[in-house]
């Protein structure tokens, strides 16, 4: 696909920014987390502490026009996709008799995390030419 490598890039920007706001409402003790944490304590921490870390060396490997980045890329998205399940299964699931309410936030992240997973596995690789005799 020729525009993989920047849908990709732009997936991981929006995925960076959809940490920010509200995944899920917890009634409660009246707070919202985020993929950053919450104004209050929780259990939760920053779930979302991990694709900031790992989408600069994604971003490379979107960027790079190597083979080996091409096919190591696939593999970094994968882990991104394995942590937003992660963190859709542990936000999202009741404790203690409450459950909270899911926003819509904490989808369109995992929805993001796949469309960057996609995108690596469609990359655009220029195929030499061999000299037929």
């Amino acid at each position: 696909m020729r525009y993989s490598n920047y849908i990709g890039i732009l997936a991981g920007a929006l995925l960076l920014l959809v940490a920010f706001l509200p995944w899920i409402y917890i009634p409660s003790i009246e707070t919202a987390v985020t993929g950053y944490g919450a104004a209050t304590k929780t259990v939760f921490g920053k779930p979302a502490l991990m694709h900031a870390y790992l989408m600069p060396l994604t971003v490379l490997l979107f960027l790079l026009p190597k083979v080996w980045a091409k096919r190591l890329n696939p593999l970094l998205s994968a882990v991104h996709v394995a942590w937003a399940i992660r963190n859709l299964l542990l936000l999202s699931t009741c404790r203690y008799g409450e459950c909270p309410e899911r926003l819509i936030w904490l989808y369109v992240y995992f929805a993001l995390a796949l469309a960057m997973l996609a995108m690596a596995l469609l990359p655009e690789m220029k195929v030499g030419e061999k000299a037929v005799r």
